[in-house]
Formats: structure tokens, sequence, C-alpha cells
């Protein structure tokens, strides 16, 4: 089924239609006894906090809480089933990050984000150049993450084909310190700790955390630890001066994938991984300054910096025959990464015609300064080599990328049931390299390119009852190309590849959310129209090249209901099915030969076209708690050809733990088993991967448990 903007409208009218009816039924209706109402849940929007049922747009929210009960806690892919149109899925690799994408955004990425903005108390996680990582995200004392998907994703600018957004808690009350552990499958521990309280104007809370694995699969031991702290004033006018700042020390083997005859003979190998020592260390920090100022009754201030750096050193598998070219950038890349930002807001409530009218502008700048070089990553003659090691220098460039964007947003509630909203964002993201490595045939490869987009945005709800609202939205996106994109060029010769454009994509949702007993359904349906999708033109001796294919249409589905009975029952469903296809055909090689053509109508790799989590469990505030979860995911192609797929899987895990509330004292303990049932499947694919690697290995049965305390003074 392939629908279309007339399709999507006729859908959207039936719904307006039958709306009142539904509605009628469900208007004023009580809560059953044994039913309780979810309560007002509020997500953050550029305008402020917005209750969730208000926003003309797909939006969840996961409460740290439920991040941190019978889990692990050491990736977001543990804990963000319940979004839907989210796909996450954990490597078993921390030397690449997770595999994020939201609608088939960010699914090519063979590491870290891509396609997705990524934000840590209001810090971009995304470079100015749309590559994020998920690394520093301290699960330890998040508050909550925000996931928006849909049109108005585009009003954060630059590869923004959804948001995660992840908040700290924010210290309360008198000092409360808390300690908590977990041991699980694989050599695998976590040790946290974090203290937060309150005193006058004064709030506060630090946290830290150490997490070390042997890992699931051979060579892929990992060590990391992450510290995060926030610290907030009240100032005398009523002002708030909020001060965040993280850091992450991160290393970690890198197993690389399979091929299907090294997944059926032994999927926890890493043979090509381990004669090569890949492997990965990370080093950053970063600070920010939130400034928030209440004008007067109408109108507020907000003012936002921040400044980090990161350090990267990545040994990778490739031979040294394939670095004998002078044009070669070696195998081992050495980055050094200093960044930061500015974003000013101004947000004032007036009137137009009579009714509230809302506006937001500003303005949000973002830098980067990266000075890359690349090694060979061997000693001695390519013939008898010792590998695994930095040797000669092949590359030395400084490259900078920065962003100026502004934007203006506008909600107009035009009538009591009626809510219009409409923005605009100009972005600018500009591109420069300076080549510092000019040796014989390895020319001056310096350059600059800019790449700017006008991005408008808008939509239309309609409230038909109180536990009833309708929405209809669209949007323009575009995603430039990264610099590690823009790194190599697909003809082989060195400097980076200027040619690459970004893709551009339009967008349109119909959505309804309804409040019904007690519990609270989403439901969303959208299509989404890219021209010059970048796709991987070449990827061989561990080398990724990319380039600029046809058009591409995403059509989908998605689904999600939550629900707690007055005896903490829970339930949670989310669900969605997503046909992703290249509309063009294109050539998926150099030199293009018939054999590496992508036909029109294939399934863009890396996209399941269906997934479903589904959660039941016991969760009161006290005693004991259990629960059982579901994931299933359909099968995915691993290739533009489509020649090589993964099967589908569903996995399920079983919890249960115990909290205890005495005095001052909190305590809670549990023991969780994931894939119950012991399948054997692949977690997660490799996109194109030019060596037939394309597999990445889920463990089969595997065990956690752990426990904590907490004293509040």
């Amino acid at each position: 089924m392939h629908s279309s903007p007339v399709v999507v409208a006729a859908v959207a009218a039936c719904l307006l239609i039958t709306a009142p009816r539904f509605a009628g039924a469900q208007d004023q209706s009580p809560p059953a006894p044994n039913e309780v109402n979810l309560g007002e849940v509020t997500v953050t929007t550029p305008r402020g906090p917005e209750p969730l049922f208000e926003l003309a747009g797909s939006v969840d929210r996961i409460e740290g809480s439920d991040m941190r009960n019978a889990r692990l806690q050491a990736q977001l892919s543990e804990s963000l089933g319940p979004v839907p149109g989210l796909q996450i899925q954990n490597r078993q690799n921390l030397a690449q990050d997770l595999q994020l994408s939201i609608r088939g955004f960010g699914a090519r990425s063979t590491f870290g984000v891509r396609g997705v903005r990524i934000y840590v108390d209001n810090i971009p996680a995304t470079l100015p150049d749309g590559q994020g990582q998920t690394s520093n995200v301290d699960i330890n004392s998040a508050d909550r993450v925000e996931v928006l998907r849909g049109p108005f994703s585009a009003l954060y600018g630059n590869s923004s084909g959804g948001v995660v957004q992840v908040f700290t808690e924010d210290g309360e009350g008198a000092p409360r310190l808390g300690f908590s552990m977990a041991s699980a499958s694989f050599g695998t521990t976590r040790i946290s700790s974090k203290i937060g309280g309150s005193s006058g104007a004064v709030d506060y809370l630090l946290s830290g955390s150490h997490f070390e694995t042997d890992g699931y699969r051979d060579h892929s031991e990992a060590r990391r630890d992450i510290g995060n702290a926030k610290l907030g004033i009240t100032l005398d006018d009523g002002s708030r001066l909020t001060l965040v700042a993280n850091s992450v020390k991160l290393s970690a083997q890198d197993p690389l994938g399979l091929t299907a005859d090294q997944y059926r003979l032994n999927p926890r190998s890493a043979a090509v991984a381990t004669l090569y020592d890949t492997r990965k260390t990370v080093d950053q920090t970063q600070a920010g300054l939130l400034y928030e100022r209440r004008v007067d009754a109408d109108n507020t201030l907000r003012l936002m910096t921040y400044l980090g750096q990161r350090k990267t050193t990545q040994f990778q598998a490739i031979p040294p025959a394939a670095q004998q070219s002078p044009q070669s950038a070696g195998g081992v890349i050495d980055l050094a990464r200093d960044y930061g930002g500015v974003d000013l807001r101004w947000i004032s409530q007036m009137q137009l015609a009579g009714r509230p009218f809302e506006l937001v502008a500003g303005l949000a700048y973002d830098n980067l300064r990266e000075h890359r070089s690349g090694y060979e990553n061997y000693l001695g003659p390519a013939s008898n080599p010792v590998l695994g090691v930095q040797g000669r220098l092949r590359r030395n460039e400084l490259n900078t990328v920065y962003n100026l964007d502004p934007y203006l947003q506008g909600t107009w509630r035009l009538a009591d049931q009626w809510t219009l909203e409409a923005g605009i964002r100009r972005s600018s993201v500009d591109f420069d390299s300076q080549d510092r490595y000019i040796v014989g045939a390895n020319r001056d490869d310096s350059g600059s390119v800019r790449h700017a987009e006008t991005l408008p945005v808008a939509s239309l709800r309609y409230q038909a009852t109180p536990d009833l609202a309708l929405y209809v939205s669209a949007a323009r996106g575009f995603e430039t190309p990264t610099l590690n994109e823009l790194s190599y060029r697909p003809d082989g010769v060195a400097g980076l590849n200027f040619a690459l454009q970004p893709a551009v994509n339009d967008n349109v949702e119909i959505g309804a959310k309804a409040r019904v007993a007690g519990g609270f359904l989403t439901a969303a349906l959208f299509e989404i129209r890219t021209r010059d999708e970048i796709v991987t033109a070449t990827n061989i001796g561990g080398r990724a090249t990319f380039q600029n294919a046809g058009k591409t249409r995403r059509e989908g589905f998605e689904l999600g209901w939550q629900h707690e009975t007055a005896s903490h029952w829970r339930t949670q469903l989310a669900y969605t099915w997503l046909d992703a296809r290249f509309s063009d055909a294109f050539c998926a090689g150099v030199p293009c030969t018939a054999a590496s053509v992508v036909a029109a109508d294939n399934r863009i790799p890396g996209i399941a076209p269906q997934s479903l989590f589904a959660s039941y469990g016991w969760v009161p505030p006290q005693g004991w708690r259990a629960g059982a979860e579901f994931r299933a995911l359909a099968g995915i192609e691993a290739n533009d050809r489509n020649t090589v797929s993964v099967p589908g899987y569903g996995v399920l895990a079983l919890y249960a733990g115990y909290v205890l509330t005495w005095q001052r004292w909190d305590f809670n303990a549990f023991a969780r088993v994931d894939n119950v049932f012991d399948r054997r499947y692949v977690g997660s694919v490799i996109v194109n991967e030019g060596n037939a690697r394309y597999f990445e290995p889920a463990p089969g049965r595997n065990w956690t448990v752990g426990m904590g305390a907490a004293y509040r003074f």
C-alpha cells in the first residue's frame, strides 16, 4: 500500500467528521473504579512546558524512574521501547554507539546517531553537521526523556528527522544521597551514586556512574565513566540560572560485523577485529548555562550557551595494502573537536483578533572546530606488518562547521476548539576544510561549501471534546551530509566530498490523541517524501563514502497506548508500520555496473517495516513488583540492492523486584531475564557493509540483578 497526500487528506477528513460521535461517547466519562487517570503530562517545547495532550504532533515522554526500574541502566535502548516510530538497537558495541532511527531517519548510520537531533539538558549532543552520539547520557540522574517525531522536528534545524531530549533531575528538599549497582551476564557491572537537594534559592544534583563489561562477543570489552552535575539558582528578580556540566570517558574494543557464514558458525566471534585490535577511546567534557527571565506578565527571555571538547581515537580494520595509495588517509582516526553555541529566544503572549496568541522568536548559533589526523594502523613493511598500532601520519586537516539559524513560531487559539500553529526556520550550515597534509601526489584538498534551506511548518488542531483531539501538520526538513560523510570521496581521490548535497524532505502527518478509561491513546498516519537522499556509494577497506540518490518515500502508521489501574497494573503498547522505499533507481557503486544498480521500489535498508513493544506489569510504589516485556521487529534489508536481509524476531523479558521506604531510607532490589527463550537473532545490521560483514548478533538468554539505597538527611 502506497498512500499519497490526497489519501492522507481524505483520512484526516474522515477522522474529523467522525470525531464528534466518538468523542460524545467518551465525553466526561469518569474512570472505572479499578482505573486511574494518568494525570497531566507535560513536555518541553520552544515556548516552554506544554501538556502533551495539547500538542499537534507525535511526542512521548519516558520518566527517569521507569528508565531505572529493574534495568541495567547502561543504554537508552533498554527503556525507550514504548515510543512508537523509534527504532533503537543495542549493537553490543560501545565503540559504535546505539543504532537509532525515527521514522527511518538515521537508519543508514554505521556509527553514532545521524538524521536525528539529540539534546542533553538543552545542550546539543548533535553537532552542527548532523552527527550525534548518546554516550554521555547519565540514566542514573535522568528526570525524563522526550521523543518528538514528525513535521515539527524541522523547527530544530539540520538533521531533524526526529528529536530526542534528555533532562537531568532537579535537586529538591533536604540532601538525598543514593547508591545503586547492578551485575549482568558477560562480566557486566554498573556502579552509580548521586546526591541532590535544595536550600533556599539554590538546588543541586551531582551524579557519577561507572560501567564495564567483557562483552557478549569476543573483542568487545568496554569501560565508561560518566559524571553529571546540575546547579540551579533563583535570582532576586525571579529569574533562574541553571548550570550543567557533563563528562564521559570511554574505552571500547570494536568487534565489527560478521558475514553470514561467520554468524552461522559462531555469532560471538570477531576474528578480523582481533587481528587489527580495532578499538575506540573517547574523552568528552562540556558545560552549559541557561538563563531564564520573566520580563513581565507577557514576555520571557531565554538564553542558553554551551561549550565542550571531545577527543576521539579509533583504530580500524583497514588492510595495509589499501593504505599504499598516496591518497589514503590511513587506518587510525584521531579527532580533537571543540564545539559551542548560543540560543537566544524571546517568548511573548499577546492577542490576535481578540484570541490568545503566542510568539517565539529566536536565533541559534552552533560551531564545531575539528582537527582531524589520520595514521597508518601498522608498523614495518606492508608485506609483513605489525598491526593495530599507530604508524605514519597520512592525514592532517582543520575542519570547521557552523550554523546560524533564525526561527519564528506562532500559536494562535483562533477558537475554543481550534488551534493554528505555524513556524519557520532558516537553517544555514557552512563547511570549511584546510588541508595541512600536502605530500607528493597528495595535493591540497582545501575547500568550503555552504548549505541552506528555509524550513516552514504548520499545524491545525481540533479538540472535539476534553478527551479527544485531532490534528494535521506539515513541514519541510533537510539533512546535510556530516563531516564523516564528506571525509572521503567515492573516486578514491583525497579531500572532502563537496559534491554531496543535502537531502530535503516534505513531511505530512495526521493524528489523534484520546484519554479513554483512564488510559492515553495516540495514533498517527504520516507520509515523507525526500529528494537527494544521501546513500552509500562505497564501503570497502573500512571506508564508507556517500552519494545522492534520487527520491524516496516513507509512509507509516503509529499507535501508542498507556494505562494503569488503581491497583497499579500497568499496560504499555507501541506499534509501528513503516513502508520506506526508493522511488528512483540509482547506482550503488563506483564504477557503475549492471550488478550495482538499485531498482526503484526497493526497501530502504536498516528500517524494519513493522515493530511492536508490549509490556504488562504490577508496579506499586512500595512492595513487590513484577512484569513482562515483549519486543518484536520484522525483517530488515541490509543493503540498498535488497540482496541481503535478516529475519525478524520476537523476544520476551521478565523481571521482579522489591521497593521499600523505611523512615528516611529508600531501598530497592531486582532481578531480570532478557531473551527468556534463548532466541538466536541478529540485533542490528551495518547497512551496506562492503565486505559483507552486515550482521551484529544479539545475545541469547541473559540476566541482570541489581540493588540500591538512598538516604534523606
